[in-house]
């Protein structure tokens, strides 16, 4: 049975794995305070642009977030994100558990805009509500849509406008980044918010995420937020080495596309059977509405993940490609696919 489920179901890329593997019989010190951390952490300031960047290394998506966003806010500040976003619908109340609110608005597009930033600071106007503070988005997003630059520009001036900082999940950015409807950079990114995450878990590494911090407001004492959250690794070092890897000759890069390219096979065979689609594809998730019967055939050889159903007699399932999704794969999928038809 092959697995749609997500881009996160085998170990790591084969330049990952050989590049843990040159570590065995070396010492490093402990808690990110090494030389491969520096080394790496340089390497990514070239990379997007920003000498100046404070670069620390953590091992997955919810910690980053949750470190993040609590080291940002005060305790009588909120985060606003879309009611679809990672940090309202994904990570068991996370941030809501450090005490800060998450304020959601609803999007159909996945994306945040700034006339649903204003709606909610015009509903929070005095100190009987929580004051919103931070702004966070994802790229790409939870139904796999991607950022416009001149949407990030717009955000990052209302920010600045309304003295917000501006936070984007970067867990997919390789894909967003390398969709083919995005203009949208690694260094425009580094450019325009306060603070990002390059994600490894989800496009090759066996598991890692590089937290980008560029405003100066935010840099200091980050190392006390990060170990008393529990995010501080004692093997630092190993979460560096596998973005010296993908790094290297921009292969993070290149493995956007390819689950970019992949996915759109998916999506343009399904499209041209005659199948809605929940939203557009455009980075490396698919997301199909189907008649029940169809969808319990397709789960005998593939597992998918059921979303919603959106009426009654039909589910959205998710297609989700990753770094390993072969030609063969989508050739047999749409084959067997084929063959119920």
């Amino acid at each position: 049975m092959y697995s749609f489920l997500n881009d996160y179901n085998e170990i790591a890329h084969p330049a990952v794995m050989q590049e843990l593997n040159s570590l065995v019989g070396k010492r490093y010190k402990n808690y990110g305070t090494d030389t491969l951390c520096a080394e790496v952490a340089e390497q990514v300031k070239r990379r997007i642009g920003q000498n100046n960047a404070d670069i620390h290394f953590f091992n997955g998506g919810t910690i980053t977030n949750l470190t993040a966003i609590s080291h940002i806010l005060r305790s009588h500040q909120a985060v606003i994100t879309v009611d679809s976003g990672h940090i309202s619908t994904h990570e068991t109340g996370a941030i809501e558990a450090t005490g800060h609110k998450v304020v959601t608005v609803v999007s159909e597009s996945g994306k945040l805009t700034p006339a649903h930033i204003k709606k909610v600071l015009s509903e929070h106007g005095d100190e009987h509500t929580v004051q919103p503070k931070l702004v966070y988005v994802s790229n790409s997003t939870e139904i796999g849509t991607v950022y416009r630059k001149s949407e990030l520009v717009a955000l990052r001036k209302v920010c600045d406008d309304n003295g917000l900082f501006l936070f984007l999940d970067g867990a997919r950015l390789a894909s967003g980044l390398m969709s083919k409807f995005s203009d949208l950079t690694i260094e425009d990114i580094a450019e325009l918010t306060d603070m990002f995450y390059i994600g490894g878990t989800k496009i090759g590494a066996f598991t890692g995420e590089v937290l980008v911090i560029l405003n100066d407001k935010l840099k200091s004492d980050f190392r006390f937020s990060i170990k008393q959250r529990g995010g501080l690794q004692a093997k630092g070092w190993l979460l560096a080495a596998q973005f010296k890897a993908l790094f290297e000759d921009d292969l993070y890069f290149k493995l956007g596309k390819h689950v970019n390219d992949t996915a759109l096979q998916l999506s343009d065979f399904l499209e041209k059977q005659g199948y809605e689609l929940l939203a557009p594809t455009e980075s490396n998730q698919v997301f199909v509405i189907l008649p029940n019967p169809l969808t319990e055939k397709l789960l005998v050889k593939y597992e998918l993940n059921k979303i919603c159903e959106p009426e009654q007699g039909k589910t959205c399932v998710r297609l989700c490609t990753s770094w390993s999704t072969s030609q063969q794969d989508i050739d047999d999928f749409i084959n067997f696919f084929t063959s119920l038809s």
